[in-house]
């Protein structure tokens, strides 16, 4: 699996490391953490994985679901919740975290 950052494609992890449900953290090159998911439909996703309303990466370490058919990862502090598409927090949607494209590259 690669996620592509501000220099381009970059791999992270085998698809099968991910387990569908769960969250990963990984390093980007910049510096930067990215919060990688797979649901349990297959579909992946990487977020930026700092919490806006903390300032702690923890991101891949929150609970997941769906809001009106929208995947979302909850931030295992206070809760808030972002949607694993477009960053918005649905709780407070002036509130987001980066977006990164996912490709998964076959063996």
């Amino acid at each position: 699996m690669e996620v592509r950052g501000p220099g381009g494609w970059f791999p992270v992890c085998a698809l099968t490391a991910l387990t569908p449900g769960r969250g990963a953290a990984a390093l980007l090159p910049d510096g930067a953490q990215a919060a990688l998911f797979r649901d349990r439909t297959g579909a992946v996703y990487a977020i930026g994985n700092r919490d806006p309303f903390t300032g702690a990466q923890v991101l891949s370490r929150g609970l997941t679901g769906s809001a009106a058919g929208r995947p979302y990862v909850a931030s295992p502090l206070l809760k808030q919740r972002f949607d694993l598409t477009s960053g918005v927090c649905l709780d407070d949607p002036g509130t987001t975290v980066p977006v990164y494209p996912v490709r998964v590259r076959e063996a």
